[in-house]
């Protein structure tokens, strides 16, 4: 039996791109049951139609609708405006996504435009959109769904993967920008999970091994117990902590590593020095190495 909230819950208004289906459809299933009112978004406005009124019938709450394909920046806009000014909004749920697998030589232009667009410009934008006024009220979350392709790539999701790899990264700085706030920031990391991505991708779902399957419903489950539990990265399949742990530390590691120019500086010049000169066209040498590792050439009459 389902329990109706308030259509004045104080949990406010979440947003939820890509709505109509998969992770989408089950966040707007499970942030309902929670007590939020919704907007929901996506291209198929009779699918939205009839979650909504499912939702409103169901759980008595309050269900809008919007109409947008996060491909076109126009649309994108108007979700942008339609969400900037509307205090009544307390989360976001950027969410949705397109694909297309293959080589990239193979893959259309127009296929890696839309991938660039939907995964990575407009989850910007509309992550933009939110934030003044969340930081203003000093309340809101933003919850981003990236993928485990966020840190690996393979040879047919090369694009895929690259926009994946900006959600990761922009959520990381969103979340350092708002720490000192009561704005919380969730990187949602799934693997593969059966959604209609994949039909638009190109890969036939059965065509995987059903055991690395996920239900989008267990996806989204165990997003929003990662949620309850403050995680600020998610990964549903995975059951190790440590994992990411250890991830996480070596990134930090390598880039604090990646700044000691001074001793890198030293290490290079050593290198130098065991060249052999007579390698260099006459009366050129290297004379010193920049901070980014690149030789630096001087022209000398004769060579030392």
């Amino acid at each position: 039996m389902s329990v109706k909230a308030s259509p004045n819950s104080e949990n406010g208004t979440a947003v939820i791109t890509g709505a109509s289906s998969g992770i989408g459809k089950v966040y707007a299933d499970r942030l309902a049951k929670r007590g939020y009112n919704l907007l929901l978004i996506a291209r198929r406005g009779d699918r939205l139609k009839e979650l909504a009124q499912q939702l409103r019938n169901d759980q008595g709450i309050s269900a809008e609708t919007l109409v947008a394909d996060l491909g076109n920046p126009a649309d994108v806009k108007k979700v942008a405006d339609t969400i900037a000014t509307d205090s009544r909004i307390t989360m976001l749920v950027n969410n949705a996504g397109t694909s297309k697998s293959g080589p990239s030589i193979k893959v259309p232009l127009i296929e890696v435009d839309r991938q660039l667009d939907v995964n990575a410009r407009a989850l910007t934008h509309l992550s933009l959109a939110v934030l003044p006024g969340f930081k203003k009220r000093d309340r809101g979350t933003i919850i981003n769904i990236g993928s485990v392709l966020s840190f690996y790539a393979l040879p047919f999701t090369t694009t895929y993967s690259g926009t994946k790899g900006h959600v990761m990264l922009f959520t990381f700085g969103l979340q350092q920008e708002v720490a000192d706030t009561n704005v919380f920031v969730q990187l949602v990391l799934p693997a593969t999970t059966a959604t209609e991505i994949w039909d638009i991708s190109g890969v036939a779902l059965k065509s995987l091994d059903a055991a690395t399957i996920m239900t989008a419903e267990d996806c989204v489950d165990a997003a929003l117990a990662g949620l309850d539990r403050r995680e600020t990265v998610t990964l549903p399949s995975v059951e190790d902590p440590k994992l990411w742990a250890a991830f996480d530390d070596a990134r930090v590691k390598l880039f604090a590593a990646s700044q000691t120019v001074a001793d890198r500086q030293a290490c290079l010049e050593v290198w130098i020095k065991q060249v052999t000169l007579s390698r260099w066209p006459r009366g050129i040498y290297p004379a010193r190495v920049n901070p980014g590792g690149a030789i630096w050439l001087s022209a000398h009459a004769v060579k030392p």
